[in-house]
């Protein structure tokens, strides 16, 4: 029992008791946080991904019928009939695009229901890749009908600045954008598709692709359970050598005294001790090759 004791005494240290805590924080961590996180990515791609893919297998459906939607639903393909106002452009200043920085010009857009949605019209590059804004073909003023993507408003605002005749932004967020114009947008805005009047370069649309996020959320499940489990067996190896230790001494010890017994002097010889973790010191097996390894 006084053996069993001082073995757990052993998991008293500081350096195993920071291993436990490390341990369940690491694993509560990665199961409750990183999994959740990467997993929820996997989600939400692959929701865009289906709702891209619906967009383009059905017909795409008139702006005012998204726009008097609650909850319009972001990647639906509409039709808008009505007119640019170009006095009114903003830009999206340097907002990378294909790995390059470039301006995106934001553009109300009258419907003829008498409703304004903001366009997106593309982008065009940076002039050298600074920031310099490059000629930027103006909108058409006369009536046009466009075949766009609905997005979803950034939600946060960061202050406008006026630089080089344009007033620029960092976000779109139809709210700011509202009273920069001076007109009540609605809350989506819509993205240009290719070949429609007006746009520049159009914004290329996401790449189908689910991407590693579930396989790295998978992995942190796995990390999770893997830490305690790893932790669990070191403390089972330790134990197991410990008691190992414990009685290869006590196999000596009675080794020792039977020797001492039948010694013709009667002096107890010192008992032959062997290393916890391998190495033998004054070990009477071993041979003389082995002691002068050692």
């Amino acid at each position: 029992m006084t053996t069993s004791k001082s073995i757990w005494k052993t998991f008293l240290s500081p350096g195993w008791v920071l291993a436990v805590v490390f341990a369940v924080l690491f694993s509560w961590f990665a199961i409750t946080w990183l999994s959740p996180w990467q997993l929820g990515k996997d989600h939400a791609i692959k929701e865009r991904n289906e709702r891209i893919e619906q967009a383009f297998a059905r017909d795409p459906v008139a702006v005012e019928d998204v726009l008097a939607s609650e909850s319009p639903e972001e990647w639906t393909r509409v039709t808008m009939r009505g007119h640019y106002l170009p006095d009114d452009e903003l830009l999206l200043r340097l907002r990378p695009v294909e790995g390059a920085p470039a301006f995106q010009s934001l553009v109300p857009f009258a419907l003829d229901s008498g409703k304004t949605v903001l366009v997106n019209r593309g982008w065009v590059p940076a002039d050298e890749g600074g920031p310099t804004v490059p000629p930027i073909d103006r909108a058409p003023a006369e009536p046009v009908t466009l075949s766009a993507m609905i997005r979803l408003a950034d939600q946060s605002a960061i202050p406008p600045i006026s630089e080089q005749g344009y007033t620029m932004v960092q976000t779109i967020n139809t709210s700011q954008l509202s009273e920069l114009t001076g007109t009540e947008l609605a809350a989506p805005y819509a993205q240009l598709l290719n070949d429609e009047p007006g746009v520049l370069n159009p914004i290329p649309l996401p790449v189908l692709d689910r991407g590693n996020h579930l396989s790295y959320g998978l992995q942190w499940i796995a990390f999770g359970i893997m830490a305690p489990a790893g932790l669990a067996y070191f403390i089972y190896s330790e134990l197991r050598e410990r008691r190992r230790f414990a009685s290869e001494q006590q196999e000596l010890a009675a080794l020792s005294s039977a020797e001492s017994e039948s010694a013709p002097s009667g002096e107890p010889s010192p008992a032959p001790a062997r290393a916890r973790y391998g190495h033998s010191r004054n070990n009477p097996w071993a041979t003389k090759l082995d002691e002068e390894r050692i």
